[in-house]
């Protein structure tokens, strides 16, 4: 009897549903994709033959019999691959996975900071001098009615409007909802309940992967250029809740990744012909160029260091789960994470104070203590060098830090773990999630995803899982190294991979600029504390900040204008 249609369509395994099984379970050659396009259409079950060829990427050679035994058990595992890719999983849905740090040690004792440490602010004399000022300055001179929430924010969107067609670093404006909040704060009957908190009145800039009602969340990539999502991440909700005036959407490199996105090269404020880096690009670079009073941005392996270090402003990437995530692109479950990018250390801190703690949509956040500011005791600290690392004991950072009373102590960090490749973890769970973007062949203006995707789906399950407990060595062996140490100074390089694997805090600021002749390169120093220490290192970088200048610096090309 022939077949009926419904029972054809049923039983045929076509090339690209095949594809796909491969692509899941790990098993891919040339010689065997070559060998399905003639039998895929006609395929019912996965053969012995396919086995074999398929061997070389489990490194494992199996017997016939286990050949015969592994044919028929990923026939099974097909038809249930094919259950699980008909159900629909959006982009908004969390794996069952969770990071789970180890217990850290207990915290140095804080005082809050005492009264006098900063003199009253005097209203600039231009608008640009305004625009540059730290935020408590800010927020004193909206505090006692020197200027206005509606002057300010008017001054942030000028200058917005004004560099981003060379700076490319704002993918939609907030225009109409900035001017309705900055309105609502001045006419407000009581200024004491108005200004109750420290970001009352500040204009902000918030990356592009985090929604906001009414505005697209674009992503950085052209497929999502007219996307709009009706929820409002749980951080820019808690900034509403904070009355800070949210004034733009800030560029990332599509998909956070780099400075690309589809509006172009995001631009460095300090030498527009050199991007901003990323692929919190927008975040680092409008900060620079004194066009927000501050912005957010996110970090899986860089993205808020890394722009922070090329545009000479003042990056904190908080601890793994000290800021939620509900509401925003993830790319990494268990590595993303928000932070603050301001102009210096202390603007940082007032920020985070806002942002930080459980809420929403997001299984790994925890609510834990963090107020700012507060101090330290510098005579109690203990502060870690990469010991071989060139000349690092004479870096004026350290100086300044020897000079209020801390020890200096030489440290190693693992080197017997083979750091690099946990990127695998990363790309693994990237793949995942942008996983429909792959089966649909979609790659335009998505920079080097797509390679990376379509790698990641070749890695097994067991691997992936192998990634994850060499991992938890590490996560182990720094545990151990800040046992001994309060932070350690930082240049980059694996501690960069290492530490956003292990999820410690991270704050670079600029340490100097390099003369290049044509422009001034900012150059950069970071400080990595212990698991949900962020106060120790933000006194650490306050610190170097309170004698030195680098972070009130301007780029020229700002000024010049």
């Amino acid at each position: 009897m022939a077949e009926s249609t419904s029972e054809k369509n049923r039983k045929a395994l076509n090339r690209r549903q095949l594809m796909g099984w491969l692509s899941a379970t790990g098993i891919g050659t040339v010689s065997f994709h070559r060998a399905l396009t003639v039998q895929a259409t006609s395929a019912q079950e996965v053969t012995v033959e396919m086995v074999k060829q398929a061997e070389w990427i489990s490194g494992i050679e199996l017997t016939e019999d286990q050949r015969n035994q592994t044919a028929a058990g990923l026939t099974r595992t097909l038809r249930d691959l094919e259950a699980l890719r008909s159900f629909e999983v959006g982009y908004d849905t969390w794996p069952a996975l969770k990071l789970h740090l180890p217990q850290g040690q207990p915290l140095r004792k804080t005082q809050p900071e005492g009264q006098g440490v900063y003199r009253p602010a005097e209203v600039p004399d231009t608008d640009e001098d305004l625009a540059f000022l730290p935020l408590r300055q800010q927020h004193d001179l909206l505090r006692r009615g020197e200027i206005k929430a509606t002057h300010l924010t008017e001054i942030y969107l000028k200058r917005l409007k004004r560099y981003n067609p060379q700076l490319k670093f704002v993918v939609n404006l907030t225009e109409e909802v900035a001017m309705e909040k900055a309105k609502l704060i001045d006419t407000s009957k009581s200024r004491r309940s108005r200004f109750d908190t420290p970001l009352t009145g500040i204009p902000y800039g918030a990356k592009d992967l985090m929604a906001y009602p009414g505005y697209p969340t674009t992503w950085g990539a052209p497929q999502f250029k007219d996307r709009m999502i009706d929820h409002k991440a749980y951080v820019l909700e808690k900034l509403d809740a904070q009355n800070a005036v949210l004034v733009a959407k800030l560029s990332l490199g599509a998909l956070a990744m780099g400075d690309q996105w589809y509006g172009g090269p995001t631009r460095n404020p300090w030498n527009i012909e050199q991007g901003s880096s990323g692929s919190s690009a927008g975040s680092a670079s409008a900060t620079a160029a004194g066009c927000v009073g501050f912005s957010i941005g996110s970090e899986t392996l860089g993205s808020i260091i890394s722009p922070s270090i090329r545009c000479g402003v003042t990056g904190l990437r908080p601890t793994f789960g000290r800021v939620s995530r509900d509401g925003c692109m993830a790319l990494s479950w268990s590595m993303d994470k928000l932070g603050p990018i301001c102009r210096s250390a202390d603007d940082c801190g007032f920020v985070l104070q806002a942002i930080q703690g459980k809420g929403g949509d997001d299984p790994s956040v925890v609510d834990g203590s963090f107020e700012w500011p507060h101090t330290v005791d510098f005579k109690e600290l203990k502060v870690g060098y990469i010991e071989g690392a060139q000349d690092v004991r004479d870096r004026e950072e350290l100086q300044i830090l020897k000079q209020r009373g801390v020890k200096l102590v030489p440290i190693q960090l693992p080197k017997d773990i083979p750091t690099w490749p946990l990127a695998t973890i990363l790309y693994s769970e990237a793949a995942s999630q942008f996983d429909p973007l792959t089966r649909e062949g979609i790659e335009e203006g998505l920079n080097s995803w797509p390679a990376l995707f379509r790698r990641a789906e070749y890695v097994p399950a067991v691997e992936y899982i192998r990634a994850l407990r060499i991992r938890r060595q590490m996560q182990e062996k720094m545990q151990k190294l800040m046992s001994e140490i309060d932070l350690f100074v930082s240049s980059g390089g694996d501690e960069l991979l290492i530490t956003n694997m292990t999820g410690h805090p991270s704050i670079a600021m600029p340490s100097g600029f390099v003369d290049n002749g044509e422009s001034l390169q900012p150059q950069s120093i970071q400080f990595v504390g212990r698991l949900f220490d962020e106060v120790t290192i933000l006194n650490a970088a306050r610190v170097f900040q309170q004698e030195t200048d680098y972070h009130l610096r301007r780029p020229p090309f700002v000024s010049e204008q």
